[in-house]
């Protein structure tokens, strides 16, 4: 079965790959991510890891800090992000404290994926521990254009991209799998959905202040 693709969906996750094709010339893997927010485009980056240096500029590390500057604000929670390949650990953890509200990506990756292996964007303890700092988890929907992330990862470097495959680092779903790993939430009736929103509304306006500011 394949994952239908909504138009914003479809829209930025094109953009995202032709993103990662540019990737080479920087001498960087084509992890590329956008931002939307509510279906607009906010920002986008490639991995800056081997251009700065500094193991931590994952694409969407780098493309979160961008959003927050450019809204003005460190809660996403209206915003989905877009990714060749599924966020690891440490970016998902960066993704569930800025309350992004959905998580769209490419490939999966079973070592070190914040989903497939992780658990980190599927962690309903963070939010109902600390609904202070954390939103619900994201919806989280993988296998957008796939193929198209394995041709780009082949042609920008076969025998790393054949390493890769024979270690299941990156790995595209099946038919079957892209269903079963999708973690979408259930539409919330009217009053759960005025206690999301009051509760958006009251960690960005009181607590962001008070913690972050």
């Amino acid at each position: 079965m394949r994952i239908p693709d909504p138009e914003p969906d479809a829209i930025m996750m094109r953009r995202c790959v032709a993103l990662a094709q540019s990737a080479g010339k920087s001498g960087e893997y084509p992890f590329a991510v956008v931002i939307a927010r509510r279906g607009e485009f906010i920002c986008e980056s490639l991995n800056m890891v081997r251009v700065e240096g500094d193991v931590t500029r994952h694409a969407e590390m780098v493309v979160i800090a961008s959003a927050q500057k450019k809204l003005r604000a460190t809660s996403l929670d209206d915003c989905t992000l877009y990714s060749t390949v599924e966020p690891c650990a440490m970016c998902s953890y960066a993704i569930r404290e800025t309350r992004i509200g959905r998580v769209v990506f490419s490939l999966r990756s079973p070592v070190m994926g914040g989903h497939s292996r992780w658990k980190v964007l599927s962690d309903s303890n963070l939010s109902s521990t600390l609904p202070e700092v954390f939103a619900r988890p994201p919806i989280v929907l993988s296998g957008y254009l796939q193929h198209d992330v394995e041709a780009i990862f082949q042609k920008r470097n076969p025998l790393t991209w054949q390493f890769m495959k024979a270690r299941k680092i990156f790995v595209a779903s099946s038919d079957g799998e892209s269903v079963d790993i999708l973690n979408t939430r259930s539409r919330p009736g009217h009053w759960s959905s005025l206690a999301n929103s009051l509760a958006s509304v009251v960690r960005a306006v009181v607590l962001d202040r008070l913690w972050r500011g």
